[in-house]
């Protein structure tokens, strides 16, 4: 696995932007925030042209896309690349992007989630390039930042970190921004509590983590960036950790995603599978979310943690893709370590 440099003080850090631009008035309010809160602690911040640019549910063109990318790619300076923010079409620019030319060059960090999953999982699993799966550039806008931005580049450091499960998180209460302060906070009202699915005391449980959002996962199956079983092949000695987590979807649609990740062979040599907490779940049938993650995957055999602090719900801890992590959870807490050297 090759991990990029440690990230350092008076390093650039890229911001592009995959999927979505930033043009809502309070969104682009938390960016300018998120670029000063950077610079406050020493970090050059170099935002492409198509950070704040939309049309069509994407910040430009996939060609557009892929040039600004390869360009922080290229620069030397550039130690960091944090997008801008999620959405829908970051699939395509994969088509644009020279994975022999990516070679050429020094991995550099690569942090984002939900739509980001397109590239880190695939930069991790084609390339062997460890990224995040943490928090894209709005969310560094906050006055006060929360632990899980101050880790996220304490793991880009390098830094030796155990990350503890939090006390609260935020409750989704729709989309809607009106008189919202762009500056606030996470929103933390509901009580965090670790689900061991199968009624265990304690789970503890290391290996070799790769995942990311179980939506866009799914729809790489078979495709030619599908190379997922050579990962497991590879790192069979260490063992898999599968973390994933939902963005939307009912729950019939979550057990057909794990029934052919199943059936793909994903899960040969998995250790443990963590979920994070879904952001939007339909209960279709009277299906409960929990059962259809057992009547999926009881076969397997495996431990199986719900509802830890990554993904969708803020605030979450973020996750060195590629890397061995060991995790312990019980009577509803937790944490997650990262045991190899970054």
């Amino acid at each position: 696995m090759l991990y990029p440099e440690p990230l350092k003080t008076g390093d650039v850090i890229g911001i592009t932007a995959m999927s979505n631009g930033i043009i809502d008035e309070t969104d682009c309010l938390r960016a300018n925030n998120a670029k000063k809160n950077l610079e406050k602690r020493g970090f050059i911040v170099k935002e492409t042209k198509n950070v704040r640019t939309h049309v069509n549910a994407r910040s430009s063109s996939k060609e557009q896309r892929a040039k600004e990318f390869m360009e922080l790619w290229k620069d030397e300076k550039v130690k960091s690349i944090i997008i801008a923010e999620g959405g829908d079409f970051l699939c395509e620019v994969l088509d644009e992007l020279d994975f022999d030319e990516l070679k050429k060059y020094k991995p550099k960090w690569v942090q984002g989630y939900s739509d980001v999953t397109n590239l880190s999982y695939v930069f991790t699993t084609n390339l062997d390039i460890a990224t995040i799966y943490g928090p894209t550039y709005k969310s560094f806008g906050m006055d006060e930042w929360h632990i899980s931005l101050e880790n996220s580049i304490k793991l880009m450091r390098k830094e030796e970190l155990v990350q503890n499960s939090y006390e609260k998180c935020e409750e989704f209460k729709g989309w809607d921004k009106e008189n919202k302060n762009p500056y606030s906070g996470y929103d933390l009202t509901k009580n965090v509590k670790w689900v061991n699915l199968n009624g265990e005391d304690e789970i503890q449980v290391s290996g070799r983590c790769i995942g990311g959002c179980l939506d866009v996962i799914a729809e790489l199956i078979g495709t030619k960036y599908d190379k997922t079983k050579e990962y497991i092949k590879k790192y069979k000695n260490d063992g898999i950790i599968w973390f994933l987590e939902i963005f939307e979807a009912s729950t019939p649609d979550v057990y057909r995603k794990l029934w052919q990740m199943k059936n793909s062979g994903y899960f040969e040599n998995c250790k443990g599978i963590i979920f994070g907490r879904p952001l939007i779940i339909r209960e279709d049938y009277g299906l409960s979310y929990y059962q259809m993650i057992r009547d999926a995957l009881k076969i397997t055999n495996i431990p199986i943690i719900c509802d830890i602090d990554i993904g969708h719900v803020a605030p979450q801890i973020p996750i060195v893709t590629g890397s061995i992590l060991k995790i312990m959870s019980k009577d509803g807490k937790g944490n997650i370590k990262n045991i190899d050297k970054l």
